[in-house]
């Protein structure tokens, strides 16, 4: 019994040190919001991919909300430990579920992650990236002209249409990727609410920075999480 739960403690320790380090690592500050880009996601895919749900929101909340003290971020703290473990555990839920059932809940997550990106990229596009625009290249070439919000809606389309094809066509790993998409939807959507109705920040800032956070740290997390199998079968 006590060795059991020595390695239970050694495994939340672990991760939530992993957890934290990661969000530490490299992070960039948000002037909009105050907040910062961090690579925290990746190991919090990656503990929910290899553990458990439990295990998963642990290391989440806890080592990401360490890692906003640390850094000075304090006003994050309470938001980021409630939804960083939501964030694990459904992204574990979910990886289990998908391990259990295989492709027969392929359609309707992807369906969902097509869904929730959809309406973020829209949300965006009509509201911080709409209007005169600039383009540059190399101080050489310059093109000034008007971007429709109406523009958006086929950007959406292509923006998720192409994963969403990837996803039904890469199966097994397009499960992964599906499932963890989704679980970034709880990150992205919770610091909105947060930053938006509690801190009264510009929160549609931080969209981008976090939508960046999800798609990184699923493409990092995945790969890892092969390697580590690999090694286990080893």
């Amino acid at each position: 019994m006590n060795r059991s739960k020595s390695l239970i403690a050694a495994k939340l320790a672990l991760s939530t040190a992993l957890v934290m380090a990661s969000t530490m690592a490299i992070n960039v500050y948000v002037p909009a919001t105050r907040g910062y880009f961090n690579l925290g996601e990746c190991m919090i895919y990656l503990v929910a991919l290899l553990f458990d749900p439990v295990t998963a929101a642990f290391a989440g909340g806890i080592g990401s909300a360490l890692a906003d003290i640390a850094l000075g971020y304090l006003i994050y703290a309470p938001a980021t430990l409630v939804i960083k473990a939501a964030e694990g555990a459904v992204a574990s839920k979910l990886a289990k579920k998908i391990k259990a059932r295989g492709e027969s809940i392929l359609l309707p997550i992807a369906f969902l992650v097509v869904a929730g990106y959809f309406t973020l990229i829209l949300i965006i596009g009509y509201t911080i990236f709409a209007g005169e625009v600039e383009f540059t290249l190399a101080n050489f070439f310059v093109v000034k002209g008007f971007l429709s919000p109406v523009t958006w809606i086929p950007i959406a389309f292509a923006a998720t249409l192409i994963p969403f094809y990837l996803t039904l066509r890469r199966r097994g790993e397009g499960l992964l990727i599906a499932a963890l998409l989704l679980s970034g939807l709880i990150m992205i959507s919770g610091y909105f609410i947060y930053e938006q109705l509690i801190l009264g920040y510009y929160a549609l800032a931080e969209v981008p920075v976090n939508f960046g956070q999800a798609v990184l740290g699923t493409a990092i997390a995945i790969p890892l999480y092969k390697a580590v199998q690999k090694i286990r079968g080893a």
